[in-house]
């Protein structure tokens, strides 16, 4: 007699199966190196377009925003001050829209054959670290040119900001590939949002320039994070630390807020993608 087996997505707390997830780690890898080399294989510059796109835009805003409409920054050189924004926001920006994709763009996989969905999205965002890594070797030229020296501050900060930018970008990258599955507008109207996210994140300008009314940029969680990148890595300030525990905070909700979603329709991925 033929034995059914039904698969059902688990639910409340044990939603997030780390065991079921590291039994699956081959095809966490194979995801992961597939993205990797897909974005540098057949690409002209390779690895270069990770330094490219931050340092190119760092110049086209250092010229408008800094030259011709003299944006503050708080006394720091301008190319500098925008680059540390950019370095942490295109890791941002990148992971929240590769992970709001990825499930469309492996439909096929998924209809197919059974696995944790999870792993589709998080895999999506790990190659976004190692441009993380490649493009901060032009913020330690910047440093040494501006001299500013690093600091044991700015080396032990640095992995608990990508680890909070990767929480935040995963937490809304959740969300939305949820919802991507059954309302394809999301692809389209992402672009959009997060251009919008750009302006309202203090990348191109400082906080202070709020004044009284800064308070109200901690909703975003990418303003903390930035703050605290600026501060720790330059040492013009201290880090605040009451605003990366906001920005770690919202992160953390904006994480378990998407996990709920994902899981909660993740049954029904292969009947509607």
């Amino acid at each position: 007699m033929e034995q059914l087996i039904t698969i059902k997505p688990k639910k409340g707390l044990a939603a997030l199966d780390f065991k079921e997830i590291w039994q699956y780690k081959g095809l966490f890898y194979f995801f992961s190196w597939r993205d990797l080399k897909v974005r540098y294989k057949q690409t002209i510059i390779g690895v270069l377009w990770a330094v490219f796109q931050p340092f190119i835009t760092m110049v086209v805003f250092s010229v408008f925003f800094g030259g011709l409409a003299k944006m503050p920054s708080d006394g720091i050189p301008y190319p500098i001050f925008v680059y540390i924004g950019l370095l942490f926001w295109q890791f941002f920006s990148t992971s929240l829209s590769q992970a709001s994709n990825s499930l469309i763009n492996n439909k096929e996989i998924i209809t197919k054959v059974y696995f944790p969905r999870l792993i589709l999205p998080i895999s999506s965002i790990i190659t976004n670290f190692i441009d993380f890594l490649i493009a901060f070797v032009i913020l330690v030229g910047l440093m040494f040119y501006y001299h500013y020296s690093p600091n044991l501050i700015s080396l032990l900060i640095l992995p608990l900001l990508l680890l909070i930018t990767f929480v935040v970008a995963i937490g809304l990258g959740l969300l939305l590939a949820a919802i991507n599955v059954k309302y394809r507008d999301v692809r389209y109207v992402l672009p959009f949002f997060i251009q919008i996210m750009l302006f309202i994140t203090p990348v191109i300008y400082p906080i202070s320039i709020l004044q009284n009314y800064s308070w109200l940029m901690a909703i975003n969680p990418m303003t903390g994070i930035i703050n605290a990148a600026r501060n720790a890595f330059l040492g013009t300030a201290p880090v605040d630390w009451l605003l990366l525990l906001i920005s770690a905070a919202i992160g953390l909700f904006l994480f378990v807020l998407g996990l709920i979603y994902f899981k909660k329709i993740e049954k029904s991925f292969a009947d509607i993608v």
